[in-house]
């Protein structure tokens, strides 16, 4: 088994760089892989680019923050996914179970139609702070009524249900056509306004939840016996629920700002990659993250080319291959059993 992960996340790490490297190339623009090592071994200090301006400012300005970003969410969300299917024992929980999609749906609806912040507030921050307040109100409902696992769950999806309703009610009483369509693309998830700023905070936050759960690894083998087995083998079960619930909701609600709500990643990838892997999480979460960086690059890739000019909301790609992928994971479980 430890010869079999090894060649996974080897495998995985190659197809992730090469994932990358051919994806950039791909789009109008006549670009090849010489180019893009040439633009970033030039940003790198390791020479001088050739490229024209135009052509370096794509490769560099455009493609490549878009899909840097991509791999980040494609592994932030299939990680969350695992650690909450995990924590929940819900195999259909995904990182927006918690309402954190929705609150950051109306943080960004409340900034762009309602003009909260007078402009000094961006929709990421508008998205980030709404995110927050929606997990903040999970905490504090499931908390009151007893904080076991079905309350979380029940609290997430009554959140869930509140914020999309305030959404729907903004967009539909206060927003335009032109809003609208704006709003609704972003809803649906895009990457199309990544950049360098985003790509560094979203990094930087799914290195250090990544770290905290596979710090969590053997908590996660035990919370899959129930929570009463886990106290019984010594987990401080509200307390790691506590610091697990807390770094995924932060990097989900990181994610969701940068690139709105995509769905089914976090959904499928970690059922997928359990079939690899087996249930041990110091052996799921780095495969699974690594499983996501890499569709999610290729999800991305196709939205914006398929239809060239007009691009596809992400999360609708990612609906499209997710259902019949999700329906496939199911016949072979039961199959299995």
């Amino acid at each position: 088994m430890t010869g079999r992960i090894a060649l996974l996340t080897g495998g995985g790490l190659l197809a992730l760089a090469a994932s990358i490297a051919t994806a950039v190339t791909i789009g109008p623009a006549d670009i090849s892989t010489a180019d893009v090592w040439a633009s970033v071994a030039a940003r790198l200090g390791a020479g001088e680019t050739t490229l024209a301006p135009l052509r370096d400012g794509i490769v560099w300005d455009l493609r490549m923050p878009r899909t840097l970003l991509a791999a980040v969410c494609g592994a932030g969300l299939a990680l969350c996914g695992a650690v909450m299917q995990s924590l929940l024992r819900n195999p259909l929980a995904d990182p927006f179970v918690l309402g954190v999609s929705s609150g950051a749906s109306t943080g960004a609806v409340a900034v762009v139609v309602l003009g909260v912040g007078g402009g000094a507030v961006s929709l990421s921050a508008g998205a980030f702070l709404g995110a927050l307040l929606s997990f903040g109100l999970v905490l504090g409902l499931s908390h009151s009524l007893g904080g076991s696992t079905d309350r979380v769950v029940l609290s997430g999806v009554a959140a869930m249900q509140l914020f999309s309703a305030l959404t729907s009610f903004v967009v539909l009483t206060s927003a335009d056509a032109e809003t609208t369509r704006g709003v609704l693309f972003w809803l649906l998830g895009s990457l199309a306004g990544a950049g360098w700023s985003e790509v560094a905070l979203c990094s930087a936050v799914l290195a250090a939840v990544l770290a905290v759960c596979l710090g969590h690894a053997r908590t996660l083998d035990a919370f899959a016996f129930g929570e009463e087995a886990a106290a019984s083998l010594g987990v401080r079960v509200a307390r790691a629920r506590l610091v697990l619930l807390c770094a995924t909701a932060l990097l989900t609600a990181a994610l969701v700002s940068s690139a709105g709500a995509i769905g089914f990643v976090g959904l499928v990838l970690p059922h997928a990659t359990r079939a690899l892997t087996g249930a041990g999480h110091a052996r799921l979460l780095p495969v699974t993250a690594l499983a996501g960086a890499v569709f999610l690059v290729w999800v991305d890739t196709a939205a914006r080319t398929v239809l060239d000019p007009q691009e596809v909301p992400v999360g609708v790609v990612t609906s499209l291959i997710g259902v019949p992928a999700f329906v496939a994971v199911l016949y072979r479980g039961r199959r299995t059993a």
